[in-house]
């Protein structure tokens, strides 16, 4: 695969900043629009993606991922819903500490999350967002979230899901997922 170079790349964009991603608050279902500051720093992202040389250009269906599409040049994004944000179910809008005075110790990789998505059904519909990208016959560009661009990052690598919790991704972001000859690697992060 390393003779196809950047062909085979993923480039990944965590969306901008939303007044529920600074305040700490898990956001999944809840389509929050981005801050002023968040819509100035996703502008920007068009300067970090190198060139529009993207064979395909996905979205998360949430506001803020698709907004961030738009604002980084990108606004035929075509959504894909098996980018959506891992489902936080009854703990939507919670922090972690609020969380964890219910749930000693608790964290999205372990659960519980009543209501939500385990981490079975996070896995088998990233895993299809991994063989699309695989498939695409160029380099891919991805606009979505925190959690779910961390566990996609797990399955391009072939680990657990529940890997992605070593795999710290800020808003407005872009990381790049590769191969080094066969292998899956991550290219660069958090950039």
């Amino acid at each position: 695969m390393t003779d196809d170079g950047a062909r085979h790349e993923v480039w990944l964009v965590r969306h901008g900043e939303t007044e529920w991603s600074r305040n700490g608050r898990h956001t999944s279902t809840t389509d929050l629009p981005l801050t002023a500051d968040g819509e100035r720093v996703a502008a920007g992202i068009c300067d970090r993606l190198d060139d529009d040389d993207f064979s395909l250009v996905l979205t998360s269906p949430r506001l803020r991922a698709r907004e961030t599409a738009r604002l980084a040049g990108h606004p035929e994004a075509e959504v894909d819903a098996d980018l959506a944000e891992w489902d936080y179910g009854d703990l939507e809008g919670e922090t972690s500490d609020a969380i964890r005075e219910t749930y000693q110790g608790w964290t999205i990789w372990e659960g519980p999350v009543p209501g939500g998505e385990s981490a079975a059904d996070v896995s088998a519909r990233l895993d299809r967002v991994v063989a699309r990208c695989r498939s695409a016959g160029g380099r891919v560009l991805v606009f979505g979230h925190g959690h779910s661009l961390r566990a996609l990052t797990a399955r391009w690598l072939a680990l657990p899901v529940t890997d992605g919790r070593h795999f710290r991704l800020d808003t407005a972001t872009v990381s790049v997922l590769g191969y080094e000859r066969d292998t899956p690697v991550v290219l660069r992060w958090n950039s």
